[in-house]
This record gives C-alpha cells, sequence and structure tokens, in this order.
C-alpha cells in the first residue's frame, strides 16, 4: 500500500534540471558536450551585486528578516514595478521568495484548489501543470500554434473556458518558445479575464530579454480592472545572471499577497538574507541598466546565429523568438520523439538539449542560447549532422 498523497502520484522530476544534471555529468567525465539545456545565462553575476552581498555578511545581516523579505527591497521592487512597468504596486503588496519558481508556487497555492481548473496555454513552461496538479486543481492545456507565434489567440482563450475556470497562467517572454505578446494582444486577453472574472498569474521573469522591435508590456498595466485580478511574478535570476541566488518576487493585490506572505510564514519564511541585498543592489546600483543592456545585447548576437543556423536545415523549423534565450525547433519531420531525439542527440552527438514534452509539445527540442557564442557553433554543426542523418 502507497502512502503518497494521490495528488502527487503523476508528479515528476524537472525535465529541464535531468537533463542538465546528465550533461554536467558527461562534462565531468571528460566528455566534450555542447549543453543547450539550461536556462541560466553564461555570465557571472555583476560585481557590485556581490559586493552588496559580501558587506551585508560583514555586517551580520545573516539573522531571519521578515517573512516577506526586508524592506528596503521590497520598496525598491515596488517603485521599480510602478515606475517601469506601470503596475500598481506597494511594498505591502510585495513577498520576496525563493526564487520565482517559489513566488509562482506560492501564487498558485494562494488561488487554486480541488476542481478549479487554470488554463494554461502550450507549449508552457515545464512546471506549470505539476503545481497546477499539487493545489488538486486541473490544467486546461490550451495548443497553440506556429502560425501565431506561439501565442494563445482570445478565441483560443474563450473556447477553453468552462464554469470552474479559475486562473489562467501567461509567460511573456515565454520559456520555451521566446513569444513576446504585444499590448494589443493582452489587451483583448485582459478584456476576456475582465468579463469572466478570471484571476491570471502573469510571468514575467524575462521581461529584461527583449529583442528588435518587440517590446515588453506587464499585464496588470493595463488597467485598473485587470490590475486586481492580476498577480505578476518575477525575480532576478536571468536579468541579472542571479540562478543561485534564488530570489524572486510577486506583486499581487492586497488580498492575495496576504494569503502568500502566510503561505510563506509556514513553509520557508523569508528568502536567504544576505543574497537580498545584493537583489536591493542590482534594482537600485547605477551600473545595473548598462549591465542589462550588454547582456541583451550578446544574447541577441547568438540569437540571430542560431537563427540563421537553423534555417539552413531542411528537416526542422522554428519561430523567431522575440525574447527569452531559448528556440523551440520544430522536429517532426524527423520522425521520432522528442525524448528519443534528446537521448539519441546526447549520447550520440554530445548535445544536450530538452525535450519538448516537457512543455507539452512533443515534436520539438529546446536549444538555450545561454551558453558561448563557441558552444553554439560548434552544436550546431553536430545538431545539422544529426538532422541530415534522418
Amino acid at each position: 500500500m502507497s502512502f503518497v498523497s494521490t495528488r502527487l502520484h503523476d508528479l515528476k522530476p524537472s525535465q529541464t534540471l535531468a537533463i542538465t544534471a546528465e550533461a554536467k555529468k558527461l562534462i565531468q567525465q571528460g566528455e566534450d558536450v555542447c549543453s543547450f539545456g539550461a536556462g541560466e545565462p553564461d555570465m557571472d553575476t555583476p560585481d557590485f551585486i556581490k559586493e552588496a552581498a559580501i558587506e551585508a555578511l560583514h555586517r551580520g545581516e545573516t539573522k531571519y528578516t521578515a517573512v516577506s523579505g526586508i524592506m528596503e527591497l521590497r520598496e525598491a521592487i515596488a517603485t521599480k514595478l510602478v515606475a517601469e512597468n506601470g503596475i500598481p504596486s506597494a511594498p505591502e503588496l510585495v513577498t520576496v521568495s525563493c526564487g520565482a519558481k517559489h513566488a509562482l508556487f506560492n501564487a498558485i497555492y494562494a488561488l487554486c484548489e480541488d476542481d478549479d481548473e487554470v488554463i494554461i496555454p502550450a507549449p508552457y513552461w515545464t512546471s506549470y501543470p505539476d503545481m497546477v496538479k499539487m493545489t488538486g486543481a486541473d490544467p486546461v492545456i490550451v495548443e497553440t500554434k506556429a502560425e501565431n507565434g506561439w501565442k494563445m489567440t482570445p478565441e483560443e482563450f474563450e473556447e477553453a473556458m468552462s464554469p470552474r475556470t479559475k486562473l489562467l497562467i501567461l509567460n511573456s517572454p515565454s520559456n520555451p518558445t521566446g513569444a513576446v505578446y504585444t499590448k494589443e494582444e493582452l489587451e483583448k486577453i485582459a478584456e476576456i479575464a475582465i468579463g469572466e472574472d478570471v484571476l491570471v498569474i502573469s510571468d514575467e521573469i524575462y521581461e529584461k530579454l527583449v529583442y528588435g522591435e518587440a517590446e515588453h508590456v506587464s499585464l496588470a498595466s493595463l488597467g485598473e480592472e485587470i490590475a486586481k485580478l492580476t498577480l505578476t511574478v518575477n525575480g532576478f535570476s536571468k536579468a541579472y545572471s542571479m540562478t543561485g541566488w534564488r530570489l524572486g518576487y510577486t506583486s499581487a493585490p492586497e488580498e492575495y499577497a496576504k494569503v502568500i506572505n502566510s503561505i510563506q510564514s509556514q513553509t520557508t519564511s523569508n528568502p536567504t538574507s544576505f543574497a537580498q541585498y545584493g537583489g536591493l543592489a542590482a534594482l537600485t546600483h547605477p551600473s545595473a541598466a548598462q549591465v542589462i543592456s550588454d547582456m541583451r545585447d550578446e544574447f541577441d548576437v547568438r540569437r540571430q546565429y542560431m537563427l540563421n543556423r537553423l534555417a539552413s536545415i531542411e528537416n526542422v523549423s522554428t519561430v523567431e523568438p522575440e525574447g527569452a534565450f531559448y528556440f523551440l525547433v520544430d522536429t517532426s519531420k524527423i520522425g521520432i520523439n522528442s525524448l528519443n531525439l534528446a537521448e539519441r542527440l546526447l549520447s550520440r552527438d554530445k548535445v544536450a538539449v530538452i525535450p519538448g514534452a516537457a512543455f507539452g509539445h512533443d515534436q520539438s527540442v529546446r536549444f538555450s542560447y545561454a551558453c558561448g557564442l563557441d558552444i553554439i557553433k560548434n552544436g550546431m554543426d553536430r545538431f545539422e549532422d544529426f538532422c541530415r542523418s534522418f
């Protein structure tokens, strides 16, 4: 007899973390692996952020803080959200958590319960459906189309609705597709959410990484009515190359912010004290904007190189990503499922990619370009040879 909670019977470990761990293992064994798996910038955390944390350690900032984070950081986050994003926020509406993944789980757990339905456009970030299932709610997957830029249309949103619909999880810029919703597209989604009284979690962790003519727009900035329904999740991992620092945050209407704070008080309590001072420096240091701009420019060079290389491979296709640092590559013409493809590619050619099944699209694989251009060039050569063999 199993005593494991029935809600967890179908819970699987993150495939993105599993593939990345296997690639690292091979590298440690001396294998020449081109790893496109991790959603982690290869640049180091900026020195001014590290120095702020070191200074905090020297000052003795090593004790518990307020559950929702130090006031200085929450004030800086609220100021940023108001000034940069146009989101109505205040320190008491902000909860700083142990990474954006933790912030997402807190928000989903605060809102969902048995028999609720949560709409999730696919391809989706791998953890959304499992987080929803852990609350007892049911994920409702909306299959988006490449010809629509992997973005959910208003019609698809409406068709997915039922009397049980409680929540929409929207990720823009998107992992794994790099899709960026326009202001007009978000306004139409907001209109439907308001009309149906559906809450929205807006995952904006890649907001700083947009390219070309694309522009990030925060859903909660589109008016008072949608702001009352929207919980905005963001963090420091991607824009500031702070993945290991585990700092994310939620800004939510007061009713939900209080519940999120209560959940965190009974689980992790506060995020790491001295890491929070690094986050404060990330938001307030005068060099921060230039660091982000330089990182974005470097990612854009890699993005354009990969786009040209992938376009030259006959039996795969992709939609140009406008944000984040991923390509979702359609491999349906190769004729094998994504897990088998990823396993063969890693074992035979030592190229690590994430199978699209992890994102709800089994005829694709995800390439991250958050790795060096030399790795990208070598890996693209190997991938092209692999595709020719089919």
